[in-house]
């Protein structure tokens, strides 16, 4: 049995190894004087502009947090010490995937004097919400651009074939869709108490719990309007950025959209920052939409790297300014 150091370092460095590949196995081909003559003829008034624009959004994400502390102990935290939190968890995302949420909980225990096990319910409800308005986000965006998912689909599989022989076969089918909800019906009656289904039970029922608790808040409207002001935050990022790339400026507002998407679920992957997965999936959907393969490489590059950049120096300077600030010491009562 591997000691949980040693396996955490080993699962640290497989996913940087995993991502550090797939970025070089993407820009292998491409030179650096390429890459940097795009750099250099790029609008980066533009650039710049989606920069200011993500810095509202992480303090935006942090002012959305706060809504969701009513924890009776320790001190109010102010949106300032979340927005310095949540920069904190983006600079532990660079180095440990997913180390983030615990640094954020963890550097504001330290100085306001909440439960770490507070705050990590909070974060859990925050991102689940997070991950509700992405699967709105995709909806959108296959509402917007159907003709290329259905095009994207048809590079995969013959979708008109499919449903020639579904329609052909349509009572097989729903005879096979009943088996198969019986089957999973009974499986799901035997092993109700499995320790998979019982979490998975457990994890939904806390979305559905803390869903309805948003409305209790102090403040539930400016959470849910906050919590789609992010999402526009994004999308107003990345359509920036399209407009400051010569390559990408005749993009539509859809096209834009399902760039976001994709880079969005690059970001999910378990890897530091997205490196790697993020470059993938955006320069793929970029290809589709009929931007050269080179051009696709460097708008994700560009973007990655000017976020990334963003992060550590804001990031770095959260750090700073919260570790100078005194250890909250629990009033002792006479």
């Amino acid at each position: 049995m591997l000691h949980p150091r040693i396996k955490q370092t080993i699962q640290v460095l497989l996913s940087l190894g995993l991502a550090i590949w797939i970025f070089w196995f993407l820009y292998r081909d491409i030179e650096i004087d390429t890459l940097w003559s795009q750099v250099q003829s790029s609008n980066w008034i533009w650039i710049g502009f989606s920069l200011v624009i993500s810095l509202f959004g992480f303090w935006l994400r942090g002012w959305r947090w706060t809504l969701l502390m009513d924890s009776k102990e320790g001190k109010p935290i102010s949106s300032g010490d979340s927005y310095h939190a949540v920069m904190v968890g983006y600079l532990a995302n660079l180095l440990v995937p997913r180390a983030g949420e615990v640094a954020r909980c963890g550097i504001l225990s330290r100085t306001n004097g909440i439960s770490i096990g507070h705050l990590l319910g909070t974060v859990i409800l925050e991102r689940s919400i997070d991950l509700v308005f992405l699967m709105g986000t995709i909806a959108m965006a296959f509402l917007v651009e159907n003709q290329l998912f259905i095009s994207l689909a048809n590079q995969l599989v013959n979708l008109e074939f499919l449903l020639q022989k579904a329609t052909q076969n349509l009572p097989i089918i729903l005879g096979g869709l009943g088996v198969l909800v019986l089957f999973l019906y009974i499986l799901f009656r035997k092993f109700r108490q499995h320790s998979l289904i019982l979490k998975a039970q457990n994890f939904l029922r806390e979305i559905y719990s803390g869903i309805k608790g948003i409305a209790r808040l102090g403040n539930p409207w400016g959470f849910w309007i906050s919590s789609l002001m992010i999402w526009v935050i994004y999308f107003l990022t990345m359509f920036a950025v399209s407009k400051g790339i010569a390559s990408t400026a005749n993009l539509s507002s859809g096209e834009v959209l399902l760039v976001m998407v994709m880079g969005s679920i690059g970001m999910v992957a378990p890897v530091q920052g997205g490196i790697g997965t993020f470059h993938a999936l955006v320069a793929f959907i970029l290809i589709q939409l009929g931007i050269a393969e080179q051009d696709g490489k460097i708008f994700a590059a560009i973007i990655h790297g000017t976020q990334l950049v963003l992060i550590l120096v804001a990031g770095l300077i959260s750090w700073i300014y919260m570790m100078q600030k005194p250890a909250w010491n629990k009033p002792v009562r006479e």
